[in-house]
């Protein structure tokens, strides 16, 4: 068995067992048990009533924007067609190119987070979903990647624009900030995307939407909140 760290034993002993914990006590402890020296990222995790059967397709699969951003740092590119390279510059992004940058993409020389491309572009991209898919680099027009104003794209995701998906299981995670934000604005944060979530509950689900919410830090302990 893995020995653990001082630090580690240090942080459960905030731990609290058999108590019902508010998400605004959570997020003090949180803030407060992140005592490494980056700025570590404060995560919530949902356990949602969407457990996929045999042949099931419940899935959430949408964006959520944060009013004080996420605080993760976000390299954007932008595939346009060879006459709106100039136009994209303009952007702010970091990339831009055409079919030079998918030339980089068939190869696997990138290294941006986040791809916006145009309707036009998207026939030429499709071909390297299995490149850009697993990774959730796949630009899709539900998730605003999929566009020809490229300053408003990049603006939005600059902004705060997360993309959530769950998994088959029904779990769900994301990043609503980093421990140098304030705890009211991870508050802030925090209540805008659990309500985010509860508004995409399918019609065919009956009774609580959202079973379990935990918050931690990237290198902290997790607790479960008990008022949902």
């Amino acid at each position: 068995m893995k020995k653990k760290s001082k630090r580690y034993k240090e942080i459960l002993k905030f731990a609290i067992k058999d108590k019902k914990i508010t998400a605004v006590e959570i997020l003090d402890l949180v803030k407060k048990n992140a005592t490494t020296k980056f700025d570590e990222s404060i995560d919530v995790s949902l356990r949602l009533n969407l457990k996929q059967s045999k042949g099931g397709d419940l899935s959430l699969r949408t964006v959520v924007k944060l009013p004080n951003g996420s605080g993760k740092k976000i390299k954007i590119a932008v595939l346009c067609e060879a006459d709106k390279v100039e136009e994209a510059k303009k952007s702010g992004a970091e990339i831009v190119g055409s079919d030079d940058l998918i030339e980089k993409i068939a190869e696997g020389k990138f290294d941006f987070t986040k791809l916006i491309c145009t309707p036009t572009m998207m026939s030429k991209i499709g071909k390297h979903g299995k490149v850009l898919g697993p990774k959730g680099l796949m630009p899709n027009p539900k998730l605003g990647t999929v566009s020809t104003d490229f300053i408003k794209a990049v603006k939005d995701i600059r902004t705060g624009l997360i993309e959530i998906r769950n998994d088959k299981d029904g779990n769900l995670a994301a990043t609503i900030g980093r421990k140098s934000f304030s705890s009211e604005k991870l508050l802030e944060n925090y209540n805008h995307f659990i309500e985010s979530v509860k508004k995409e509950k399918p019609d065919t689900i009956k009774g609580e939407f959202i079973k379990n919410i935990f918050i931690t830090s990237s290198m902290g302990v997790s607790f479960k909140v008990g008022n949902k």
